[in-house]
């Protein structure tokens, strides 16, 4: 497993510290680096990050203000790194995992990329829970595979983890390493691909109708077919989503049943 790492830091020697250690690990990839919280926000919204390295004091936008802008649904794993100590009791208050101060050492960071890792590793192990279920479901059985799927998923958030009921996701679509869940109005992320998720939850609750979208069946309210080869459907929330041929035949298959 590979962490996409970002660092966030307005010194560029602090910088190049945190970069010179990250080096050391082999299955860490820096994947951007910012100077201020105005290309956290922008890095953010654009990719997906496995772990942020954020500075408090930095221009514009401190580490707190990014936070609070992005939520902390859509942060990554965060460790917060700054020459202050007075700040960790704010920054566990909003759910960093983690708080470093300046210069890092490189135990010290060595111990925080072991939460990191457990915690990412925690969340991987989750997503197969369903089929881990499923088989052992069979063996009792006498090898009659009887499916059991997840009613809730647990989403790593930080400083905590949530539970979401299955049945309450409207829909997900792919983000990079990510799933990004749609529940009441929030968007969850959680690591892992499409594929896992096609395959862990139910496909009579559950369809994928595009190769970046799930949609939960009991949220469909219309579908439109606009074309030979695509289509789209809107959910109760009022959201619409493209849809392929393959997708529509599946969904139909499965709302005829």
């Amino acid at each position: 497993m590979t962490l996409r790492a970002l660092i966030a830091d307005d010194e560029p020697l602090a910088r190049e510290r945190l970069r010179f250690l990250l080096a050391a690990q082999q299955d860490v990839v820096i994947a951007g680096e910012c100077r201020n919280g105005r290309e956290v926000i922008t890095a953010l919204t654009e990719g997906r990050y496995d772990v942020l390295f954020l500075d408090i004091q930095m221009p514009g936008k401190d580490g707190f203000a990014v936070m609070e802008q992005m939520g902390s649904a859509n942060m990554p794993v965060t460790v917060f790194v700054t020459a202050h100590n007075h700040y960790a009791v704010q920054a566990f208050e909003v759910q960093a995992l983690d708080y470093l101060t300046k210069p890092v050492e490189a135990e010290r960071l060595q111990a925080t990329l072991l939460r990191v890792r457990e915690r990412i590793a925690a969340q991987a192990a989750l997503v197969t829970q369903g089929q881990l279920k499923s088989v052992l479901a069979g063996l009792e059985n006498g090898g009659a595979a009887t499916p059991a799927f997840p009613r809730r998923l647990l989403i790593p958030n930080n400083g905590h983890d949530s539970f979401v009921n299955v049945h309450e996701i409207e829909w997900i679509e792919a983000a990079d390493y990510y799933a990004c869940l749609h529940v009441r109005g929030k968007s969850l992320m959680l690591r892992a691909s499409i594929k896992q998720l096609t395959g862990t939850l139910d496909p009579q609750q559950f369809v994928r109708i595009h190769r970046s979208v799930i949609v939960n069946v009991d949220q469909v309210s219309e579908i439109f077919r606009e074309g030979q080869n695509e289509g789209s459907v809107v959910l109760r929330s009022g959201q619409r989503l493209r849809m392929s041929k393959a997708g529509q035949q599946c969904l139909l298959a499965v709302s005829r049943r």
